[in-house]
């Protein structure tokens, strides 16, 4: 009987302890009450103060996780959080380390009260070998990924993920993860070297049952600047995903960038011939699309160049910028492991205007695909004052689906080589879809140096495309911007074609 008592005791007395270890966990979760002006009154209040870099302690283990390493590490499905609600949504925290060596602190905010989402390594599940990386404590964890089913009803699969700096990634039905977007870019290309702003805290709130929106709310922190954003995402067939944010510049700033992209182009039918590949194309994204504000649409096929290069396109008020990838089928990469045929386009449309500024597109020479080397962004013509507050506000999207309806001449492919007979000259092969074509097309070609020479236009009965060859001879230049335009009765029709050669 006393024996059975004791044990009995034993087992109440373990049971106060786990509770008294839960209420005091509990407690010390961080709790305060939230909306967007608390977070702007948050990020204005840091901008006062010196910039505190995050990171985890320098004698952390997970500094040291290498790639396979920290592909080992798994979540445990069963803490994803929301998994057991009615909801639309759910969200799995993801681990630091390796890469992610800025500790994100993550908070869920229920009816105007955020709290905090402690660190724990309970939730993932390690190798025998990793157990020093199981004991490590962590600031905060590197970033978090949602999942909702956008492909089938009954599948969750992921369709958003913030993890590193200020880097997010989003998809829309059928879509595998390809370029990138960032909160902000600062200095992107310049001899000072480039800053990466991150994202350093994360309020999610809780979606309501059978919500088809969920809005995120993160804290922006650079040595330049602080930031409070809020992301509204859309999931579906194209994943929209809604940004209004608040820029607070410790100091002056000349060279920003606002709704920056990040994508990977290698090689196709323009310069394939410098690649060794059974492949026919290898790229994430294949051009920059915009549409201006005198509704001129323009697509400029990405370069992979032997040289650093940056591109400007000047507007007064530019309706929209996306980097987009126009080949979809399997063929057009024969990649049976990349996929890139369903690699998402990203279209970024301001929501009013964002004023006079340009397009700056950055091309940088790489030799392999795991290299992210393109970067397009807004920058504004007016610098970023310091103590003065800036905001922006504009949309993403996320799809294989075009930006804009396609009413005829929309360019499908690109391509160019050596002109048949001639050592000097190069032919640029110009494909555009031929709905509505008009019988009087004309063609206005023009280079900034070197010189057209001739062109050719035809249309493709075997294709139903139709096809203009611009010829051009460089001479002794060093590079040339070649414009391609097509015009009915002195009218515009079609995309205009820009491009960059270089040596």
């Amino acid at each position: 009987m006393l024996n059975r008592l004791n044990i009995l005791l034993t087992i109440i007395a373990a049971c106060l302890f786990c509770l008294s270890v839960s209420a005091s966990a509990e407690d010390e979760r961080p709790t305060h009450p939230f909306n967007r002006a608390w977070l702007d009154e948050r990020a204005k209040e840091l901008a006062l103060q010196n910039y505190v870099e995050q990171k985890l302690p320098a004698d952390s283990p997970l500094n040291n996780l290498d790639y396979d390493d920290y592909r080992k590490i798994q979540f445990q499905r069963s803490a994803t959080i929301w998994s057991k609600e009615d909801r639309n949504f759910r969200l799995s925290p993801m681990h630091p380390g390796f890469l992610f060596k800025t500790p994100v602190k993550l908070n869920l905010v229920v009816g105007g009260v955020a709290r905090r989402i402690l660190y724990t390594s309970e939730i993932f599940n390690y190798d025998k070998e990793q157990q020093a990386a199981k004991e490590s404590q962590a600031p905060g964890y590197s970033g978090f990924k949602l999942t909702t089913p956008i492909n089938k009803p009954d599948v969750w699969d992921e369709f958003l993920v913030y993890q590193g700096g200020s880097y997010f990634r989003a998809l829309g039905k059928d879509n595998w993860y390809g370029l990138s977007a960032r909160g902000l870019a600062i200095n992107t290309a310049k001899p000072s070297g480039e800053e990466f702003p991150a994202f350093t805290e994360f309020w999610i709130e809780r979606p309501k049952e059978q919500a088809n929106k969920l809005v995120i709310h993160a804290l922006l922190e650079s040595p330049s600047l602080t930031g409070a954003f809020t992301f509204i995402a859309t999931p579906g067939d194209k994943t929209v995903i809604e940004v209004k944010s608040t820029l607070y510049p410790r100091r002056k700033i000349t060279s920003f960038g606002i709704a920056p992209l990040t994508s990977m182009y290698l090689f196709n039918d323009l310069n394939r011939n410098r690649f060794d590949d059974f492949r026919p194309a290898v790229h994430d994204s294949d051009g920059l699309f915009m549409l201006n504000s005198n509704n001129e649409k323009i697509w400029r096929p990405l370069a992979n160049p032997r040289k650093l290069q940056v591109s400007v396109f000047k507007d007064k008020s530019m309706k929209g910028f996306g980097l987009f990838q126009r080949h979809r089928e399997f063929r057009d990469f024969d990649d049976m492991e990349a996929h890139y045929e369903a690699r998402p386009s990203a279209w970024v449309e301001p929501v009013g205007t964002w004023g006079p500024g340009h397009v700056e597109l950055v091309e940088i020479p790489t030799n392999s695909e795991i290299h992210d080397n393109i970067v397009a962004f807004w920058q504004p013509d007016e610098a970023l004052e310091a103590q003065k507050p800036y905001s922006f506000h504009y949309k993403v999207s996320w799809s294989s689906l075009f930006a804009i309806e396609d009413k005829g001449g929309r360019i499908v492919s690109s391509a160019s080589g050596r002109s048949l007979g001639s050592d000097t000259i190069r032919d640029y092969v110009i494909d555009y879809s031929s709905t509505g074509l008009p019988d009087d097309l004309v063609v206005n070609a023009t280079s900034s140096t070197g010189k057209i020479v001739g062109t050719v236009q035809k249309f493709i009965p075997q294709t139903g495309l139709y096809r203009v060859v611009v010829k051009f001879e460089p001479g002794n230049q060093e590079f040339s911007e070649l414009r391609v335009s097509l015009s009915s009765k002195d009218k515009p029709w079609g995309e205009t074609w820009l491009y960059r050669w270089s040596r």
